[in-house]
């Protein structure tokens, strides 16, 4: 790929949508967070347009509210979203759990017991956004065993939602998901228990939940900061490595 290609490619509305939901669920950007236009046209080198269609894109999966004559600004779910939300997580994967058990995509577990060891170790090497990331991606991944596509839609939805909730209440270093409890529904789902998967999944998600209405926090964002304040050359360089290195 040329380098008139690299910076067409990372200055695509999908592309700068892409890093900016990824700062989300890495908490780089706290609920409430103002995501400044001219600021991020700035650390994108672009022209408004692409960033408007980018938030406009945020806007639809709820991970950013556009506020006329305010702005666009990180979604700051309620409380009521907290219940309403972890309401539907509990009876998707309550769901994807027993169609786990009942023989689909149990033979692929070793790979899910991977990512937790991955987990694990973003944890105890302080690699805390990575550790955020995996944590979510062990249930969007266990739904994905499953096969059922719309079901994996779903969860994908509810798990980032989850993860801009976790920013209201969480400090540096910690997080709501526990891989402990992963590494024990793993092993429950491996012996084919789904009466104990079930039970365990359920504990966990009630815990995680709990743990969502803790504390409140605030802060303002310096997006040059949180992006980087990549210049639009250094943005399509880092964009063709990822690109190489994928697949």
């Amino acid at each position: 790929m040329s380098d008139t290609e690299s910076t067409a490619n990372s200055s695509k509305p999908e592309a700068i949508a892409e890093r900016i939901r990824a700062a989300i669920l890495e908490h780089r950007l706290a609920p409430g967070a103002k995501l400044t236009e001219a600021q991020l046209c700035e650390v994108f080198g672009v022209k408004r347009g692409p960033i408007r269609q980018a938030l406009t894109q945020l806007a639809g999966e709820r991970l950013v509210d556009l506020e006329p004559n305010r702005g666009a600004f990180v979604a700051s779910p309620s409380l009521q979203e907290v219940h309403e939300v972890f309401e539907m997580r509990r009876i998707i994967e309550l769901a994807v759990v027993e169609k786990i058990c009942n023989g689909h995509g149990v033979r692929r577990l070793k790979n899910i017991s991977g990512m937790i060891g991955r987990e694990r170790k973003a944890f105890e090497t302080r690699d805390f956004p990575a550790w955020i990331r995996l944590s979510g991606e062990f249930h969007t991944e266990l739904a994905n065993l499953t096969g059922n596509t719309v079901l994996c839609d779903c969860l994908n939805g509810l798990v980032a939602r989850s993860t801009l909730i976790s920013a209201l209440y969480e400090s540096l270093g910690r997080s709501p998901c526990s891989f402990e409890d992963h590494e024990a529904i793993i092993a429950a789902l491996d012996a084919g228990d789904a009466k104990e998967a079930a039970a365990l999944m359920s504990r966990h998600l009630q815990s995680v939940e709990l743990k969502m209405l803790e504390r409140p926090a605030r802060g303002a964002a310096d997006l040059h900061e949180v992006f980087g304040a990549l210049a639009p050359r250094e943005i399509s360089t880092e964009t063709a490595k990822a690109g190489s290195t994928e697949g």
